[in-house]
């Protein structure tokens, strides 16, 4: 009896704050089924717990980013470990990308799209230096304090992590001082966590309640192709990744420890504010923190398979709203060297989402005053899906480029080392 006392509690002390977040959340979209629109009295509440995880992530990224270079051993690593990030990156959103395509094919969107009318947000154009120069700089230090410059953020913490490698000796002072403003700031955000369970259930009700309806109008043949095809690639490509990573241990270590990131990236739809379950998340499953805080931060702007495949899903439906063609070879190849650059482009500049669909629409040679706003609709409405496979995918990417880095034995010794102490 004791046993069964004991065994039960272990798994509500294990499971109490995934159990509560399942809670609100629930409770959130009863609330947004019920009331629709009503719902949004509570909505204050989400974008409160969202404004807390906005304002922290920025000295978060800084203090993780700048501390993991600057504690390296050798410099050499740091060449190495980019090299391995960037191709697990670049390889999964191609996986991705090839998967949706593959969806489309077998499943072709019918040529009966509606043509709705929104209203498009200004998007200023400029030449594709001055982007570039945008992207990756400010030209005023307050300028980087914003998640709107997240790039240049996490170039000058690179900068700064490698000048304190650089400085030796007489830098060990500010090394210090950046562990511990790491520290100090995975403290922070787990106190702000414990009131996700309110947050993202507001957040939910908000978003049942608004968007819901739209689900089922004209464009929920694609939405449904897409969110299958998305599930698909979730469970099953995400699970022989993990595979990949650390043989049967890791596949469990993942699924049981992605939960919280994934309920995150559903209910705020931002990769950014999903940094700090899945920093949380990567410590659980033994990720070591000078893969995690490099690759996580890193991924949040630049790693989007849910981008990926939602850009491949834009064109079929564009095509389809035109009725071209989407299946010739030529067509097919433009799209994938598209999905690759919008992943990039979509989470490093405000309207970055826009930016992409232009650039698709305009490489094709369709109108924009007709395509966009369909491009659009598609993108909002698919927007939850794909935040949690780019959310999701910077964890288990984690893990294969700790896999590639470490060794195949990198888990076993961590849980091994856990065991001993």
């Amino acid at each position: 009896m004791s046993l069964e006392n004991t065994s039960s509690g272990s798994f509500l002390k294990n499971y109490k704050s995934i159990l509560l977040l399942l809670g609100g959340i629930l409770a959130g979209s009863i609330l947004g089924l019920v009331f629709g629109k009503g719902v949004e009295v509570i909505k204050p509440f989400g974008d409160i717990f969202l404004n807390l995880l906005f304002t922290a992530i920025i000295p978060l990224i800084f203090f993780t980013i700048s501390s993991s270079i600057a504690t390296l051993e050798k410099t050499e690593k740091l060449g190495k470990l980019f090299a391995i990030v960037i191709s697990v990156f670049l390889g999964t959103v191609l996986v991705s990308a090839v998967l949706m395509i593959l969806g489309v094919l077998l499943f072709p969107i019918q040529q009966d799209i509606t043509i709705s009318k929104i209203p498009l947000e200004t998007i200023q154009g400029s030449n594709a230096g001055s982007q570039i120069t945008q992207l990756l700089t400010t030209n005023d230090f307050y300028e980087l304090l914003s998640r709107k410059s997240m790039l240049a953020l996490i170039l000058f913490s690179f900068l700064i992590g490698f000048a304190t490698l650089q400085s030796g000796e007489k830098g060990q002072n500010f090394k210090s001082f950046l562990k511990s403003g790491d520290e100090v700031m995975k403290q922070l955000l787990h106190i702000i966590m414990k009131t996700a369970p309110i947050g993202l259930g507001a957040y939910f009700a908000y978003q049942v309640g608004i968007f819901g309806p739209q689900l089922f109008g004209a464009y929920a043949k694609p939405l449904g192709l897409y969110y299958a095809v998305c599930a698909l690639y979730f469970v099953v490509f995400f699970s022989i990744y993990a595979f990949m990573a650390g043989g049967r241990k890791g596949l469990v270590v993942f699924w049981k420890n992605n939960i919280t990131p994934s309920l995150t990236a559903l209910g705020t739809c931002s990769s950014i504010a999903t940094i700090p379950a899945n920093l949380e998340a990567a410590e659980d499953m033994k990720i070591p923190n000078h893969i995690s805080n490099i690759v996580i931060p890193l991924g949040a702007p630049l790693h989007k398979d849910g981008s990926a495949m939602s850009s491949i899903i834009k064109i079929a439906v564009i095509f389809a709203m035109f009725g071209k063609d989407f299946t010739e070879p030529s067509t097919l190849l433009i799209a994938l060297g598209i999905t690759v650059i919008v992943s990039v482009v979509e989470g490093g500049i405000p309207n970055g989402g826009y930016i992409g669909e232009i650039l698709a629409i305009t490489v094709y040679g369709f109108p924009m005053e007709q395509a966009l706003p369909a491009a659009m609709i598609v993108g909002t409405l698919v927007d939850p899906m794909a935040t949690l496979l780019n959310a999701n995918g910077d964890l288990v990417s984690a893990m294969m480029v700790t896999r590639i880095s470490e060794g195949k034995k990198w888990l076993t010794k961590s849980l091994t080392s856990d065991l001993k102490g």
